[in-house]
């Protein structure tokens, strides 16, 4: 704990916060994550004063105040470039399950008590000392992820408390997790419905990126709540057998795993989840790429590797490779593995089509459907020998498609194919 509070742009904000009659404390992840060992990466901070009085103070220590969320009592100090979240002391009035109507306070016990779990209710003084008036540290040190005070009456608060106790518990928690909260979850199952889809893909992904997720989803299959969010039933062997590959956890890859077979379960996703456009992308990218690898002949060797990192990409055919490297199909070749990890990672450009319309015109190809059908029939040659890039290779596939683009169809279909 020491170490977080002896950081020097921390140490400015405290100081010029500081007041006899007031006080201001780290508290929730940063003091949560500082006491486990972890890195410490965002620091917020709850203090007495009020907001005006918190940029005034920090304006006047030459920090920057962004009034970020005033209205709700937030001001982000910037401090040589990084934030620190200022809040101050909030006790909730009333809560429809979606939002809470606040009013500031002075008690940092009754602060805590309106937090979601206990492991996140804790702070530490700028002494160093921590306060726990809610039983956090007894269950930060048993790995125990429990709600503070009445699960139901926490969740009723706000239904996203549903996920985040999975997630809470794939990231912190071992076992099973705490009977109240998953009694709690399942009997709330239905407020899901009133979250903005992007609420739950921010948790869903966040959930899948932690370390117990493969065992936390199959509890949430079990309950039922996990087909509420994928709008299907997840795969979960797929799931784990990534989670045991992966060097280090994507929380994208984890969703293609659980949940896509298909172009249209991305479909599905991308509606569900409100996926963003990157996001649905890499999942229709990567079911593409998963059909081809399960339909590719054994074993796999390097040409079909180009073939696919060709038509589908280096990163969802990586992607798909991954995810299937736990099933008896594909069975890749040490060649081809090394190939795709050259391609996945740029040592190696991916095979790029080598022959453009514009260069058939130049060569007297005339525009028009011949054309197209002149790159078709090349492209095809091209596919077939492996996609290769050297010069001869270039120079037989264009003389394809100028057949091709100057004959008949019956012409393009006898014409010379492209030799490996």
């Amino acid at each position: 704990m020491r170490a977080v509070l002896a950081r020097p742009r921390l140490a400015r904000v405290l100081a010029a916060l500081e007041d006899p009659g007031e006080e201001t404390r780290l508290v929730g992840g940063a003091v949560r994550d500082a006491l486990l060992g972890r890195p410490v990466a965002d620091i917020d901070l709850a203090t007495t004063l009020l907001p005006d009085e918190v940029v005034r103070r920090a304006g006047a220590a030459g920090l920057k105040p962004v009034p970020t969320g005033i209205a709700h009592g937030t001001v982000t100090v910037v401090a040589e470039g990084e934030p620190f979240e200022v809040t101050t002391l909030r006790e909730d009035i009333e809560t429809d399950g979606r939002h809470a109507v606040v009013r500031f306070g002075r008690d940092f016990a009754r602060d805590a008590a309106r937090r979601d779990f206990t492991v996140n209710a804790l702070s530490a003084d700028p002494a160093g000392r921590v306060h726990d008036t809610v039983g956090g540290l007894p269950d930060l040190a048993a790995s125990r992820v429990r709600f503070i005070g009445e699960a139901r009456q926490r969740i009723r608060e706000d239904y996203l408390r549903v996920l985040r106790f999975f997630r809470f518990h794939a990231r912190f928690g071992t076992g099973a997790p705490d009977p109240e909260g998953l009694a709690a979850a399942i009997e709330a199952r239905d407020g899901l419905a009133l979250l903005s889809r992007e609420r739950v893909r921010g948790e869903l992904l966040k959930l899948l990126a932690a370390p117990g997720a493969p065992a936390v989803t199959a509890v949430m299959q079990g309950t039922g709540l996990l087909p509420r969010l994928i709008d299907g039933i997840g795969d979960l062997g797929r799931l784990a057998r990534l989670a045991a590959a992966e060097t280090e956890p994507d929380p994208v890859r984890r969703l293609a795993a659980l949940a896509v077979r298909s172009s249209p379960d991305a479909e599905r996703l991308r509606e569900s989840l409100r996926l963003s456009k990157a996001e649905h992308a890499r999942l229709a990218a990567y079911a593409g790429a998963e059909a081809a690898l399960h339909g590719a002949p054994d074993p796999l060797g390097p040409a079909e590797i180009r073939r696919l990192v060709a038509l589908h990409g280096a990163g969802a055919v990586a992607d798909a490779a991954l995810v299937l490297s736990g099933e008896p199909r594909p069975v890749v070749t040490a060649e081809a593995a090394a190939l795709l990890a050259r391609f996945g990672d740029g040592r190696d450009p991916v095979p790029v089509f080598p022959v453009t319309g514009a260069a058939l015109v130049a060569a007297g190809a005339p525009p028009g459907r011949g054309l197209g059908r002149g790159l078709a029939a090349a492209r095809r040659a091209w596919l077939d020998a492996g996609c290769p890039g050297d010069a001869a290779a270039k120079a037989r596939l264009r003389g394809i498609a100028l057949a091709a683009a100057l004959g008949t169809g019956e012409d393009a279909a006898r014409s010379p194919r492209l030799k490996d």
